[in-house]
């Protein structure tokens, strides 16, 4: 029997009765050569059940019973594990594909022949209102040729997310892929998986839509934190150790790594008003141990956060999101 061309893991966390609309517009997808492995951990977030009636209805769909709360990570790399087809696709259940996204990605494929990576757009969406996901520029300056990562260094700058982008399931067996524990353990899995790609490509088209804001999923496993986010970026950067000559890549994880703390630190309910000293100063712990030499900031009002970041100014830092906030208040801006 021939395998499938994508394998998509799915842990069923289902806290705001999205997974039926995600099982529903992955089988609305036109490829018949995709599976759906559904993870159903023991957490009181998952919808077994739901999970179960689908895989009941739809040959497609199989579902992975876990005897323990173990986390999306966990679910994530028992679903990988499982899988069988030649691409391994990770989503959540506020996800929605279009329904030709498969069809585009597998038309994609075609046309590059076997890649480790492939990267593709996406969107949000949050209170009927839908924005760009931050990487189609990077992702239309990559052209439509397959490339060797290095050579595309920007492309590390882009959101390190897993379920914007197919991974070759030998990749990841190749590198000994696994998500770690605790929140946004995608962080180094996605920098690793395009660190060690021999040959990758791009999509410029959005094929995932996310139907939340939040930066965490809510099921990062026992004991995890907002504070997990500093560990996945170390294990991140410890990719790069003993390669000076990565020099673009590591400028590239750099801003991407500040721009994340900063959005964290921006959003609201992300870091509670306890928190926020010690996430500042970790945040500007990791931006002095891992700038790179001659690393310059960007512009505009984003340049003056990362140079009070970089200072340790936390009390100025504050000053300067209310007086943003006041300003966006007074014009109407939000």
């Amino acid at each position: 029997m021939r395998s499938p061309l994508i394998s998509v893991v799915l842990p069923a966390y289902d806290r705001h009765e999205q997974l039926a609309d995600c099982l529903d517009s992955l089988l609305a997808q036109s490829p018949a050569d995709v599976e759906v492995i559904v993870v159903a951990d023991r957490s009181p977030e998952t919808a077994a059940g739901l999970a179960e009636a689908y895989a009941a209805r739809h040959p497609r769909v199989s579902v992975l019973r876990l005897n323990a709360a173990v986390g999306v990570g966990a679910s994530r790399n028992a679903g990988a594990a499982r899988a069988t087809g030649e691409y391994l696709l990770f989503l959540d259940a506020d996800h929605l594909l279009p329904r030709d996204a498969l069809r585009t990605i597998a038309d994609r494929l075609k046309r590059t022949g076997p890649v480790d990576v492939l990267l593709f757009g996406h969107s949000r969406r949050h209170r009927d209102r839908d924005w760009p996901g931050g990487a189609e520029a990077l992702l239309a300056e990559a052209g439509p040729e397959p490339f060797a990562p290095f050579d595309r260094p920007a492309l590390f700058g882009a959101p390190p997310l897993v379920w914007d982008r197919l991974i070759r399931r030998g990749h990841w067996a190749e590198l000994g892929l696994a998500f770690p524990p605790g929140r946004y353990e995608e962080v180094p899995v996605a920098h690793a998986a395009l660190l060690g790609a021999r040959k990758a490509a791009v999509l410029a088209r959005e094929c995932v839509q996310l139907r939340r804001r939040e930066t965490v999923h809510p099921a990062g496993g026992p004991g995890s934190s907002v504070f997990d986010l500093f560990e996945q970026y170390e294990r991140s950067f410890a990719l790069l150790t003993d390669q000076p000559h990565l020099y673009a890549v590591r400028e590239a994880l750099f801003v991407r790594m500040i721009r994340h703390y900063l959005f964290v630190l921006d959003l609201a309910g992300c870091v509670t008003r306890a928190e926020r000293p010690q996430f500042f100063h970790r945040a500007a712990e990791h931006h002095r141990r891992f700038q790179p030499p001659g690393h310059r900031r960007p512009g505009g009002r984003e340049g003056i956060k990362f140079s009070l970041l970089a200072g340790g100014a936390y009390p100025a830092f504050e000053v300067a999101k209310l007086s943003h906030i006041a300003r966006g208040t007074l014009t109407g801006r939000k």
